[in-house]
């Protein structure tokens, strides 16, 4: 009978390692601010609203909807071919949200 290694043990014994809810609020809260940085900027410089919401809108939905849920699709499609322990889609969610604003600041570093 072949001995069991750690890894091929149980693994619903096991609790979950999530990131702390205050990272991942945290970095939300970085992204939001990050998008909106630049029309800031804009708007004091004088570009009016109407000429800026448009893209604003989808600087947010960009960065701070669409790449996290990107990275939580991803987990979902790993946890349903992988047999290891599932990823869990809060640290995927902070895992897109940090590669976001990760993202954003080298963007604002290459245009500035």
């Amino acid at each position: 009978m072949p001995s069991q290694s750690p890894a091929d043990t149980d693994l619903s014994n096991t609790k979950p390692s999530l990131v702390p809810i205050g990272v991942t609020y945290g970095l939300a809260a970085f992204a939001v601010v990050l998008a909106l940085a630049g029309y800031g900027f804009r708007l004091a410089l004088g570009e009016t609203f109407d000429a800026l919401w448009r893209p604003m809108l989808l600087t947010l939905l960009e960065f701070c909807v669409l790449l996290p849920a990107g990275f939580m699709v991803g987990a979902w499609v790993m946890n349903r071919i992988s047999g290891r322990a599932p990823i869990q889609m809060r640290n995927a969610a902070t895992l897109g949200l940090l590669f976001s604003c990760v993202a954003m600041l080298w963007l604002m570093s290459v245009y500035s």
